[in-house]
């Protein structure tokens, strides 16, 4: 389970990475993270879970798991 947990935090890192570097590259990283926060937030809710009793408590871990990656992410320097 420690491995998996692991594997998950590396791949949470390298999203985060990477939509920071697209935002950064946006003429208006603020309105891109917005926008790209909220299809993420969609795709939770409109994802099929299959073969699982409680699906409604991973489409709730999920978002909280979304809302935890974009507030890691600080607001774009004024410099």
């Amino acid at each position: 389970m420690d491995e998996l947990n692991g594997r998950m935090m590396a791949c949470q890192i390298l999203v985060t990475g990477l939509i920071a570097r697209v935002a950064n590259n946006s003429p208006d990283p603020l309105r891109f993270l917005t926008d790209f926060r909220d299809e993420i937030k969609a795709v939770v809710k409109g994802v099929n879970i299959a073969g699982m009793d409680n699906t409604d408590r991973v489409r709730q871990i999920a978002q909280m798991t979304v809302d935890e990656l974009f507030s890691l992410m600080k607001p774009p320097s004024s410099e």
